[in-house]
């Protein structure tokens, strides 16, 4: 067997039984210390499965995690629920399995468990409106940074005696965080009516968990400012885009920047204009009228004589004068129909008024691409030719009254004038801060619990094991001192010098007196400590002797 085993051996069986278990008892404290730290230190990272729930979802969703060997935690606020790292999917498919989360905005599923036999039309319709309650809900949380969300829908009716119908609406409720409100409730607004059969935008009221209104009655983006302003602010991006599509070949894209103002007219013009053509005609109706007149008029005349006076004489008559007349008209009317053509025209679009683009030029790029001696010509030169590229880009009109600047100037260093921060040493820490602080920790606790505990234990394992270390026990010194005497007292009662210190003392003795004190000198110390309880027990040890 090995010197130092056996020594280790010898040392174990000197310590004695006590010493064995505290030692043992240090050990197992040193190894439960770094277990917990190493437990604690290197535990997996968590990340979210599901927010929001509500205090049966987690108390279910835990109890199928726990059975399937999943490990989970809970967040402080006790409506989140975390798993390890990497088990996200296989955790949620698991419950999806289960059914779980059973949200209380349940969706199309109500009628999975509504029953057909006995359902009143009136049961119908209100599972209907449930179901779509919650499937536009569950469509709201999905939308990034809504937490919570819940609808309400009023559904139109028809009565009998009502002459108005009555029109949908809908009013929806959110939680949310580190978002813009207004432009979700935007979004939202337009979901649920396109959502809702016959429900429009501005009959959709939207409000947060804090009671404050956020869109109500009109939409506000479909005012004839808020449109202007899109148009604008789109007109504007398109043309900045055409320029920097012209430019970044050529120049590079960090070196120039452009600007683009843009007055838009978005009013609503109607056009109505009818043309006539007189070359052109056509024969609408045609009437003719014709009438011919004969007229003949003949008259008899009775010669005036005596026969006339005569009674039953019968006058002859003679032929008197005669007319006649004949009249021929002829009418014709033609009505004719000029051909004209009628445009009505209504523009819901927009026209560009008035354009004005400021373009910036890197100079040192200019010079750059002319060379290292180029003269303040050549570069205006280059200019004027950007410029009118910049002109047939963007549609340039000096009819319009548009204005075109293009200027070449000294770019500091960064982009859009800010000077570029890279990344140094400190960044990539912070990065990894969480990392570093918890390798580091589990590196001191374990130097810690090493240094001060398996350090001396092993340095007192391997010790050598020699008499002078055990030293004699008290028991030992009891049985092996003489009858005291007046002058060993004195001798004893004397001060001890240190050790070190002593004549003629050899290492080993100042060892062992560091160690383990000598009999003479634990004797020397009690008498210090009290005198009359040190004499009493030489008294003692005396009648001991004598009594042998």
């Amino acid at each position: 067997m090995p010197e130092q085993i056996q020594s280790i051996i010898s040392n174990l069986q000197g310590f004695g039984v006590k010493r064995l278990a505290m030692l043992g008892g240090i050990a197992a404290l040193v190894m439960a210390v770094i277990g917990v730290a190493s437990v604690y230190l290197n535990r997996p990272a968590y990340e979210t499965l599901y927010v929001g729930l509500e205090r049966s979802d987690v108390n279910q969703i835990g109890l199928v995690l726990g059975e399937a060997g999943i490990g989970f935690d809970v967040g402080p606020d006790g409506t989140t629920v975390l798993v390890p790292a990497g088990t996200t999917a296989q955790a949620r498919m698991l419950l999806a399995e289960k059914g779980l989360p059973t949200s209380a905005n349940a969706g199309y599923e109500l009628f999975d468990n509504v029953g057909s036999l006995g359902l009143t039309s009136f049961m119908q319709q209100i599972t209907r409106v449930r179901a779509l309650e919650g499937e536009i809900a569950r469509t709201i949380q999905s939308i990034a940074g809504i937490k919570a969300a819940r609808v309400h829908i009023v559904m139109s009716e028809r009565a009998n005696f009502r002459r108005d119908e009555q029109q949908p609406s809908a009013s929806v409720v959110i939680r949310y965080s580190g978002i813009d409100a207004e432009k979700s409730a935007m979004s939202i607004r337009h979901l649920v009516a396109a959502a809702v059969p016959g429900l429009s935008a501005d009959k959709v009221t939207v409000l947060d968990s804090n009671g404050n209104l956020l869109a109500a009655g009109d939409d506000p983006s479909n005012t004839s400012a808020a449109r202007t302003l899109g148009v604008e602010q789109t007109v504007e991006a398109q043309i900045g885009d055409n320029i920097r599509r012209a430019l970044t070949p050529y120049l590079g894209p960090d070196n120039f920047r452009a600007s683009v103002k843009a007055d838009v007219n978005t009013d609503t013009r109607q056009t109505e204009e009818t043309i006539f053509d007189p070359e052109s005609r056509v024969e609408r109706s045609v009437q003719s009228v014709r009438a011919n007149e004969n007229n003949n008029q003949k008259q008899a005349s009775a010669p005036t004589s005596v026969e006339q006076n005569l009674p039953e004489t019968q006058t002859t008559s003679t032929e008197g004068p005669q007319s006649s007349s004949q009249n021929d008209r002829k009418e014709e009317i033609t009505n004719y129909e000029i051909n004209s053509k009628k445009i009505a025209t209504v523009s819901n679009g927009y026209s560009v008024t008035k354009m004005s683009i400021a373009v910036v030029v890197n100079q040192q790029r200019l010079a750059t691409i002319l060379g290292k001696d180029a003269t303040p010509e050549q570069i205006a030169k280059r200019v004027a030719d950007i410029q009118k590229m910049v002109a047939s880009a963007t549609g340039f009109d000096d009819k319009r009254g548009d204005v075109i600047d293009v200027s070449a100037v000294e770019f500091i260093d960064g982009l859009d004038g800010e000077p570029i921060e890279q990344p140094g040493m400190l960044a990539s820490i912070g990065t990894h801060a969480g990392t570093l602080i918890n390798a580091g920790a589990f590196i001191v606790v374990v130097f810690l619990v090493a240094f001060f505990g398996l350090r001396p234990m092993a340095a007192a394992l391997t010790a050598r094991a020699t008499p002078a270390l055990a030293g004699p026990s008290f028991e030992d010194v009891q049985r092996s001192l003489p009858p005291p005497d007046p002058a060993a007292l004195e001798t004893a009662a004397a001060p001890v010098a240190l050790p070190g210190t002593r004549p003629g003392s050899t290492p080993l003795d100042d060892l062992r007196q560091k160690i383990r004190p000598a009999p003479q000198d634990r004797l020397a110390r009690m008498v210090d400590i009290n005198e009359e309880r040190t004499a009493h027990i030489l008294r003692k040890w005396a009648a001991q002797e004598v009594a042998g």
